[in-house]
């Protein structure tokens, strides 16, 4: 009870925090600290001088607070937004902004305003702050720093002021700006704040021009060798023009009469017109390797390092070289079983980039879900790359299965720490550790 009432309370202290911080000045902190504190000391007129120095304190806050009132602006502003941003690069993009006033504008400062989605009371109990166990006690149990980092997550971005040159009266000019994701997934830009400090440089005047627009962060990726996964074609479902897109497809195998049931985009009108008899065109069974990225969503813990590694790593295979006419096929679970191929004719990387950037864990559901997926596309399997977030019995019978159909296989299994275990199976089982991601994927050999 005591826990769910303190977290009600945290919007506020995050709030009122967030405006301190986005008004005062460096120097207006400081002000504004010994404010506070000759206040605090300042109760005893008889016993402290300190009532003084929180009079001038007051006075100095006040006239700087009051100066904003006459904070008169306006500007027209225009983002020019890249299409997508990566997770943890810096990104740089440019704002055009237009004075619309008469006045020359100077001492300006620009910053980015993104949406917040603090958590609900379940995800905050469930979450776990990496850096939770160095906290005392304290921290832990009441959480604000938890609430804090959770909330941070939802705003996705560490985001940069920027100091404007001077705009003359009708002026146009354009700035570079900077943020760097923090997560993937969709960050919301929602204004731009205009700061102006007052005389005394404590207080900022505030203007905000709303300006909402998206920009997509892709996973974290890192470089992944060549892996010459072996594996023989299949035949692929999808039709001619599938086929002669990424396989073996020839237009037509051989000429031969029609039969009672052949589609007539079939016929072969130049010989159907020579002999006249309907002649029509007959196409050979079509081939082609097919790679399936099996990425385990299966977790209690949807804001778990481990999970977000597993989503890095899965797109770093996506991004990897790999042959022309290879589809690789990427299979997850979320709401419901997804299974989207990628080759040349079908999807391109940015678009399998663009559904590993939104994949959301899956926590309501049991590994076994994505069993049935997994057995229907055996049949047109070359080979498979698995990604799992733990190597339990459930996992392992996966890695089997595929193994009694012949299928070569590469799993990888994220873990926080390294954990020895004794493996019996044919495949190669790599275990990849948080903090050795890179070094780990660039040294793979199959």
């Amino acid at each position: 009870m005591v826990r769910r009432l303190l977290f009600y309370n945290f919007r506020f202290v995050f709030k009122l925090d967030k405006w301190i911080r986005k008004h005062f000045t460096s120097a207006g902190l400081l002000v504004l600290s010994g404010f506070v504190a000759a206040g605090i000391f300042g109760i005893d007129t008889k016993q402290t001088m300190a009532y003084q120095l929180f009079t001038l304190l007051a006075t100095l806050l006040f006239f700087a607070m009051l100066s904003s009132l006459f904070f008169r602006v306006h500007f027209t502003v225009k983002r020019k937004l890249p299409r997508f941003a990566t997770v943890e690069e810096k990104l740089d993009y440019r704002v055009t902004i237009y004075n619309d006033t008469q006045k020359v504008q100077k001492d300006l400062t620009v910053l980015e305003n993104i949406k917040l989605n603090p958590p609900d009371f379940k995800t905050f109990l469930a979450a776990k702050e990496p850096l939770q166990t160095k906290r005392n006690w304290f921290d832990n149990y009441v959480g604000y720093p938890r609430w804090v980092w959770l909330t941070s997550l939802s705003k996705g971005a560490d985001l940069e002021k920027t100091a404007l040159p001077t705009l003359l009266p009708k002026d146009t000019i354009e700035v570079k700006m900077q943020l760097t994701p923090l997560r993937r997934g969709y960050i919301h830009l929602q204004s731009l704040s205009f700061a102006r400090p007052d005389p005394l440089g404590l207080f900022n005047a505030i203007y905000t021009v709303d300006l909402p627009e998206s920009l997509l962060v892709l996973p974290k990726r890192y470089p992944v060798p060549i892996l010459p996964l072996t594996g023989s074609r299949k035949y692929q479902r999808g039709g001619l023009q599938l086929a002669m897109s990424v396989g073996d497809a020839q237009e037509f195998m051989a000429l031969r009469e029609y039969r009672a049931g052949d589609p007539l985009k079939h016929i072969h009108w130049k010989s159907f017109a020579k002999l006249g008899e309907p002649i029509v065109k007959e196409f050979q069974d079509e081939f082609f390797v097919s790679h399936a990225l099996i990425l385990d969503t299966f977790t209690t813990k949807p804001t778990s390092q481990t999970f977000e590694a597993a989503v890095s790593v899965a797109a770093s295979f996506v991004c990897a070289p790999r042959d022309q006419d290879t589809l690789l096929n990427l299979m997850f679970v979320e709401a419901k079983a997804y299974a989207i191929k990628s080759g040349r004719g079908l999807s391109q990387t940015d678009e399998l980039l663009e559904i590993l950037a939104c994949v959301q864990a899956c926590t309501d559901k049991p590994f076994s879900t994505v069993m049935p997926l997994i057995r229907q596309h055996i049949p047109v399997l070359s080979a498979a790359i698995c990604i799992f977030l733990e190597w339990d019995d459930e996992r392992q019978q996966l890695v089997k299965l595929l193994e009694s159909h012949q299928i070569p296989l590469l799993v990888f299994v994220i873990q926080q720490v390294p954990q020895p275990t004794q493996l019996k199976l044919q495949s190669k089982i790599h275990f990849l550790h948080l903090d050795k991601l890179a070094a780990q994927l660039q040294q793979l050999t199959h």
